[in-house]
């Protein structure tokens, strides 16, 4: 990533970089991957989600996320555990938990406490800039990652999905543009991530997942993320095909997030 750039991803990344030095200050790599050894095994992330499209049901990754850089705080009265039952309740596939201080408000504590709520797969949505990372989701018990594909160059993101694999770690790989979904399809991961919102504005549309699936090959399962936010939206991401949704901002407005899920997919 061209270091002159000034947009939002490329500040996050910059600051992300740093927390990880000071992790492994804190706690040595070595360390931290033999916690994730040790982790019980993790639930299966990509076969939650087939086996709800299999079902005829769609995807749903409900996401807790207290708040966001272009919306603020989302949600004052934040209570991960009770979010995660909720959203268990209510028939979600999965869990996404965001960790990231600084911008998201998020926590690995949080991540922690929602996965003990509940018995969904969680996928650990964080900014991935070093392997320490990797092994640092596993041992915090998350199931799957987040790769983004504009905050990665190719070997990186080649090594990290190496990695993910030995720990039995999903990867869902986010791409904005077809450029970017060119590059994520070298992975071997069958988990798409099409994100509605772009990165570096924080602009959203949902064109950006209708454009880019005919450059979908079968064989991949597309994640439309962001924007979804009213059921005809989900009515026209499924009749183009698309079944699986990453889902926060629309969920965390609602008293009952639950409620707010069933009342977006039926």
């Amino acid at each position: 990533m061209d270091p002159k750039r000034t947009d939002i991803l490329a500040r996050i990344v910059a600051d992300k970089a740093e927390e990880v030095i000071a992790a492994q200050l804190a706690r040595p790599y070595d360390e931290v991957a033999a916690a994730a050894r040790a982790a019980p095994p993790p639930r299966d992330f990509a076969g939650a989600i087939e086996a709800a499209v299999a079902a005829g049901r769609p995807a749903v990754i409900a996401e807790i996320k207290r708040a966001s850089p272009s919306k603020g705080v989302l949600r004052e009265a934040f209570d991960p555990p009770a979010i995660a039952a909720s959203y268990e309740r209510a028939g979600a596939t999965c869990l996404s938990v965001l960790t990231d201080a600084k911008y998201f408000h998020g926590s690995n504590d949080y991540l922690v406490a929602a996965r003990a709520a509940c018995s969904l797969p969680v996928l650990r949505k964080e900014f991935i800039v070093d392997e320490y990372q990797v092994a640092e989701s596993r041992a915090l018990g998350a199931d799957a990652i987040l790769l983004i594909v504009g905050a990665l160059d190719d070997g990186q993101l080649a090594r990290f999905e190496q990695r993910a694999r030995e720990f039995g770690l999903a990867v869902l790989v986010e791409v904005h543009d077809a450029g970017e979904l060119a590059r994520a399809l070298t992975l071997a991961t069958p988990l798409i991530g099409i994100n509605n919102r772009n990165l570096k504005t924080f602009n959203v549309s949902l064109s950006a997942t209708l454009d880019l699936l005919p450059k979908v090959p079968a064989g991949r399962r597309v994640v439309t993320e962001s924007g979804i936010s009213l059921p005809k939206d989900v009515a026209l991401m499924r009749s183009r095909g698309v079944q699986a949704f990453l889902v926060g901002e629309a969920f965390m407005r609602v008293p009952d997030p639950g409620a707010g899920l069933k009342a977006l997919f039926g």
